[in-house]
Formats: C-alpha cells, sequence, structure tokens
C-alpha cells in the first residue's frame, strides 16, 4: 500500500448522534475513494464499519472502527465512533488523535440530545467541528430549523458552507457557496453536474455567501485585509480561512449530504482535503516533560496508543497514531511506562476487519500493529535514543452507573473477574473492582446501554450468566457522646485457660476535643484509617493493672470492630479510646484474651455512645435544559437532596446540590427518562454526614434481619 507524507493525511472523526448515518456516510466516503466496490447498509448488515456480532444483531455502533480511503491523492483516515453517549469514552478515544470532527446531525430530527452530548466532547478535546446535516432525502428533513437549532446551541460561529434546493424524496441538488455553484447530484453518487445557480437562488445564494466569506475572514489578519481590498476572497483564500478558522473553533462548517444515495459525498472529501487541517496543521502534542512533537518526520519516532481492540483470529490489536519520525517493520521502541523494548513486527492499515499490509508509517498517520508484548491503552512508544516521559492520555469520564456483579454460577467468578479486566484494557470507561468493605465485585460504567453491552459479550461470548444488584452503600459509623464500658473475658478448659479484663471510655473525635480530666493519659497513639476518620487510642494504665505488653493486642481488638462495626457491620471512624483499667491473671492472661477483651468492652461502650450511622454526601451537577428544570428539581428533593444553587450555562441550567449517595442509584436512567436524554451530571465526593433517624431506623433492621438469615 502506498506511504502518504504528513501533508497528504487527513485525520476525522465521524460522530454524533445514533441513527444520524455516521456509519452510512463512512461507507460513501469508502465507495467514493473505490476502497470498496459497493456500498453496503445497516438494514442489510454488510458495511464495513459495523461489523462485529453484536453491532449486527443491535444495527448500531458499539466499538469504533478505523477506517481509510483517498481522494485527490489524499489519504482520509476515518474513525466511526459510536453513538449512544454511554460508548462516550470511544467517541474521546476518537477525538483525541483525530483533527476534524466530522459531526453528524439527523436532518429530520435537528439537534439531538446526543447531537449535544458529541459536541461537549469537541470542546472538551479542542477539536476543529465540521457538521454535516445527513439524511436530507428523507420528507421530514428541514435544513433551515436544523441550522437555526445549531445557531441556538452552539453560536454565530455555526457557518452554512451548503444548502439542498429541494430537501426532501428525491433530494440531489446543493448550492455549495464556496464554489458559487449548483451541484446535482446522481442517485448513487459520483462527481455531481456543476451547474449555475439559478436566478431563483441567487438572492439567497449572495447573502450566505457574504456571510461565508465574513466568517472565514475574521480567522486571519491578512485575509481580513484582502476582505476589506477586494470586498471578497478567491476560492484558496476562503479554504485557507475555513482550515484557520476551523483550527481556532471559530467557525463552524455546516454541509449537506444524503449519505444512503451518495449524495453530497464527493464535495464532502473535497472539502476534507481542501479545508480540513493536516495532522502538521493541529498545535503540538507535548509529553508530560514538555517536549513537543508536531507530527514532523524528520523527529524521532514517537506514537501514542489510543484503542486497544480484541479481533478474531488476531488476538490483540494496537491502534496508534504516530506524531514523530517513522514506523517500520522490525522496528525497535522503548515504552515510556514500562522502559521495555517492543519490537513493531507487522504494520496494517484498516478498513474495520479488511486489513492492508502496510512497511512504514509516516508522522501523522493511524494505523495499528499486534503482538506487542506489554502496551495498554494511553501508552506512548518512542525512539530508544529519545525516550522522556511519553505523552499524557486522554480524559476518562468518571462513571456514572455502579453495579453489583457476580456469576449465577459461583465457579465462573474468577473467569467473569478475567473477562472484566480484558473488558477493561479494550474500554477504559469500564472499571472493575472488588470492594472488600462491601464484599461485592462492583462494575463501574457510563449507563444502562454500557451495561447492557458487558451483559451481552458475558453471556454470547464466553457463556457466563450473571447477576446485577444495586450495590450496597458504604455507609460509616461513629458516637455522638461519651460512654464507660468494661469487659471480663474468661474461658477455662482444662490447663491454662484465657483471662483478660478491660475497662475503656470512648468519645467523639472532633478537632481540638478536651481530654477527660479524671484520666491521666500516659501515651497516645494516633491513627488516620484507610476508610477516613480518626482512631485515637489513649493508654491511661497506672499502677500496672494491665501489662504494657497487652496494650497493642487490645488496640487489635478495638481495630477488628472498627472494621465491622457494632450497628451496621460497616466502618467505624472519629473515636477517642481511653484505657483506664482492668485485670490480668498471672498464667491465663494472653494476647489474645485482652484483644477479645477490648473488642467487646469497645463494642459494648460504642451502643451506649449515642452511634450513628453516616452516609456518604456527593456534589451533584446536573446541567439540563432550563424547561426541563422543575422536573429535575422536583426529583432531586425526592432523593434528600439539599440544592445549593443555580448557575446559567449557554441554553442550559446547571443545578447544584448535595445528595446521599444512598438516592443516586441508577440516577443517570432516571435523568435520561426524565429530560429524554439532554441531562447530564457529573458528581464528587464531599463528606459523610449523619443520616435522618427513619433512615437509621429502617438500616438498623434491615441489618438484623440480614444476620438472621446468616445465621
Amino acid at each position: 500500500m502506498k506511504v502518504y507524507q504528513t501533508e497528504d493525511i487527513r485525520n476525522i472523526a465521524l460522530i454524533g448522534g445514533a441513527k444520524s448515518g455516521k456509519t452510512t456516510i463512512a461507507e460513501s466516503m469508502l465507495f467514493e475513494g473505490k476502497m470498496i466496490n459497493r456500498r453496503g447498509s445497516v438494514d442489510d448488515k454488510n458495511t464495513v464499519s459495523d461489523y462485529k456480532p453484536i453491532e449486527l444483531e443491535r444495527q448500531n455502533s458499539v466499538h469504533s472502527s478505523l477506517l481509510h480511503t483517498a481522494y485527490d491523492g489524499k489519504k482520509i483516515n476515518m474513525i466511526d465512533a459510536p453513538g449512544f453517549s454511554d460508548f462516550v469514552g470511544e467517541t474521546i478515544a476518537a477525538l483525541s488523535v483525530a483533527d476534524t470532527a466530522v459531526l453528524v446531525v439527523n436532518g429530520q430530527s435537528g439537534v439531538e440530545a446526543t447531537t449535544e452530548t458529541a459536541y461537549r466532547q469537541t470542546v472538551l478535546m479542542n477539536s476543529p467541528v465540521v457538521f454535516v446535516v445527513n439524511q436530507m432525502d428523507h420528507h421530514g428533513a428541514n435544513f433551515n430549523e436544523t441550522v437555526t437549532a445549531l445557531k441556538d446551541y452552539f453560536g454565530d460561529k455555526v457557518t452554512t458552507v451548503q444548502y439542498p434546493v429541494n430537501a426532501g424524496e428525491g433530494f440531489d441538488t446543493i448550492i455549495d457557496l464556496v464554489y458559487m455553484k449548483m451541484l446535482k447530484f446522481k442517485d448513487g453518487g459520483g462527481e455531481p453536474e456543476i451547474l449555475d445557480i439559478p436566478d431563483s437562488e441567487k438572492d439567497k445564494a449572495e447573502e450566505l455567501h457574504l456571510q461565508l466569506i465574513e466568517n472565514a475572514a475574521e480567522g486571519d489578519e491578512a485575509l481580513m485585509e484582502k476582505y476589506f481590498e477586494n470586498d471578497t476572497l478567491t476560492i484558496e483564500e476562503m479554504r485557507e480561512g475555513l482550515r484557520l478558522g476551523m483550527i481556532s473553533r471559530a467557525i463552524l462548517p455546516v454541509m449537506v449530504t444524503s449519505a444512503k444515495h451518495g449524495i453530497g459525498t464527493t464535495r464532502l472529501l473535497d472539502f476534507v482535503v481542501k479545508s480540513c487541517p493536516a495532522p502538521n496543521d493541529r498545535p503540538a502534542k507535548a509529553t508530560k516533560d514538555g517536549k513537543e512533537f508536531k507530527c514532523d518526520a524528520n523527529d524521532p519516532t514517537a506514537l501514542f496508543v489510543w484503542k486497544t481492540s480484541i479481533e478474531q483470529h488476531l488476538g490483540e490489536v494496537s491502534f496508534f497514531k504516530v506524531y514523530g519520525g517513522e514506523v517500520t517493520e522490525g522496528q525497535d521502541l522503548i515504552n515510556s511506562r514500562t522502559s521495555n523494548k517492543e519490537r513493531i513486527t507487522q504494520l496494517f492499515a484498516l478498513n474495520g476487519k479488511n486489513r492492508d499490509k502496510v512497511d512504514k508509517v509516516v508522522a501523522g498517520d493511524i494505523a495499528a500493529t499486534i503482538k506487542l508484548k506489554d502496551v495498554k491503552t494511553g501508552d506512548t512508544l518512542m525512539d530508544p535514543k529519545n525516550v522522556d516521559s511519553g505523552f499524557e492520555s486522554y480524559p476518562v469520564p468518571d462513571p456514572l452507573y455502579t453495579v453489583a456483579i457476580k456469576a449465577v454460577n459461583s465457579s465462573d467468578d474468577e473467569k467473569m473477574a478475567a473477562v472484566l479486566n480484558e473488558m477493561h484494557k479494550t474500554d477504559p470507561t469500564i472499571i472493575m473492582e472488588f470492594s472488600r468493605e462491601l464484599k461485592q465485585q462492583l462494575v463501574k460504567t457510563q449507563g444502562d446501554i454500557h451495561l447492557n453491552t458487558i451483559k451481552w459479550y458475558l453471556d454470547n461470548d464466553y457463556k457466563i450468566e450473571v447477576e446485577t444488584f444495586v450495590p450496597k452503600v458504604p455507609y460509616r459509623e461513629t458516637i455522638t457522646k461519651t460512654a464507660n464500658a468494661s469487659y471480663r473475658h474468661k474461658k477455662q478448659s482444662g490447663g491454662s485457660g484465657q483471662f483478660g479484663e478491660v475497662h475503656l471510655r470512648v468519645q467523639p473525635y472532633v478537632e481540638d476535643y478536651e481530654k477527660p480530666t479524671d484520666i491521666p493519659v500516659r501515651g497516645t497513639e494516633e491513627h488516620d484509617l484507610p476508610w477516613g476518620g480518626k482512631l485515637i487510642f489513649h493508654n491511661c494504665i497506672v499502677g500496672g493493672a494491665i501489662d504494657a505488653r497487652f496494650m497493642p493486642a487490645i488496640m487489635k481488638g478495638l481495630m477488628e470492630r472498627m472494621e465491622e462495626g457494632p450497628l451496621t457491620g460497616s466502618y467505624a471512624r472519629d473515636i477517642v479510646v481511653y484505657v483506664y483499667d482492668g485485670k490480668m491473671h498471672p498464667v491465663d492472661s494472653n494476647e489474645i484474651s485482652f484483644k477479645l477483651a477490648g473488642r467487646f468492652a469497645f463494642s459494648d461502650a460504642f451502643k451506649q455512645a449515642g452511634p450513628k450511622i453516616m452516609e456518604p454526601i456527593y456534589n451533584v451537577e446536573v446541567t439540563v435544559p432550563e424547561d426541563m428544570m422543575g422536573s429535575v428539581m422536583t426529583d432531586l428533593q425526592g432523593r434528600r437532596a439539599m440544592i445549593m444553587g443555580m448557575d446559567a450555562k449557554g441554553k442550559n441550567q446547571v443545578i447544584k446540590a448535595r445528595v446521599p449517595l444512598a438516592e443516586m442509584q441508577r440516577y443517570a436512567t432516571s435523568l435520561s427518562s426524565i429530560t429524554s436524554g439532554r441531562g447530564v451530571f457529573s458528581m464528587q465526593f464531599l463528606e459523610y454526614a449523619q443520616v435522618p433517624s427513619d433512615v437509621q431506623d429502617k438500616l438498623l433492621k434491615e441489618y438484623e434481619e440480614q444476620q438472621k438469615e446468616e445465621d
């Protein structure tokens, strides 16, 4: 396969909502670039991009696909990203290496919730954007309303580059405002017939052409001067203005297609080649040590692994973009994370599951390799003579949906955990952890669809049947007042027995707490607990009532009870303990005796000290359209939320609240339902706070019943 130089490469990510037609656009671009002989369709389950069984079954993209086509002597790498917001990690990964986001909009539906989600990711990744209004052949398509909505949501930098003449059934004609010509396409695609703009469209075309020139000129002082001098710009100058404006995100061009019929595809390819930035037009990518790579073939070799996939017959495939130098077969590179050598054995240019072998990949290009020893998504491979800390990986969104999961057949638990770990490799937004505290295997995802995808793979590919549950809440236990207790552990069973007696006092820990005046403190240990909070242990023994060698055993008994609190078995925290008296036996006293005596004395004192259950409270920010605010606020208040304030953010409102974690279970699903998918939220841990008394009573009752069942 031909090796393309940096300036002859364009990297685009096809993003946007499900059913907007991204996969169909990719198919049409492959066909026009003569990479395939006939266009497949999603309905017929024969597209190049959607080839995995789950995608064929569901008829939508679940994983991003790397594709490439050629047009006008240029190579165009395309990453077709899934449309559902649950797969936002795939969109972010694609945008991390693409030089332009092609944001596809359904011409019937206009700006949807998933359009907003995709656009937010382009803001996060600072990606140039071109909107493509697709499906203009549908009887419900409305280009003018769609452009008005785009401007409404994303601002006046949204700029029409083309508009349809005959939107709806039979659509085949576009007015192009760069060329100022009418383009008439044949059903099935190909290059259009180029015609003069008819008189009936001239006034509208002239007005939009002027807006396009003004917006294109604004991105560059030299172009602005030429515009003032000549009252217009040449086609080349307009293209330059569009390119510069897109790089700075000062202009968001709007194109038109009916990808199903191939209408507008060649002009879209032409736009990508002539107006979208090449890899070396974008800002340099810096390593963690500050070294910059500008996609220059003369720099030392540096590549970034942005995706890992498990492919049938190939195994683990690493997808990468070259930011410096060239990569060749047989080349040895160093993984900056592990400092280990990795040999590039084979190089491929991919079109979905189809692969073309290449000998060399130049800076700016995107390709794939296999059989790397220890390379993860986010790793950097570098020239052995120029190794530094490597590139920062892209941001992975926080999980929004957590479930506890277990295999129906317990013998599959270990296999299930291994499979989930493999899934995390290919999708870093799937997070798996075993909670020792909750004694549950947790899976954290972006939502219901994401979780159902995991279950599909477990069921279909690995034959592991699983159950999912609402995860337990990591409550904490503490006390609110001071209490004393004692416990004598005595056991005699022939020979030496067990004896230990401990007297202690507990009080709540707060900063600058007051020590009692009636108990002299001889020694203090302060423990920052792994689960938060403190345990302060005071040794107040005088007169040798308990030998100093038994104090660590008492401390161990206390810590065991702190790890399984007396109320609900949750971790205890923020307690001060004074061990002030006790008794020993010259023969029967030993460490186990004092450990048990300390444990039970602490438990008794805890229950008398106004014990309280504490729950995790999260700062929650919910971004919703203004007209949906009332419903969202009502729902939050039903979740014991404390509303802290509201801010305007464009067309949306941001509601800030403090909400108990126990009330946030399945919130991603509820919010989506209330707002028709337009609401988004984030949550960050804030603090632990006491639960209301009615909630505490309910939790105590549930724990009591659970203990009875286990007994």
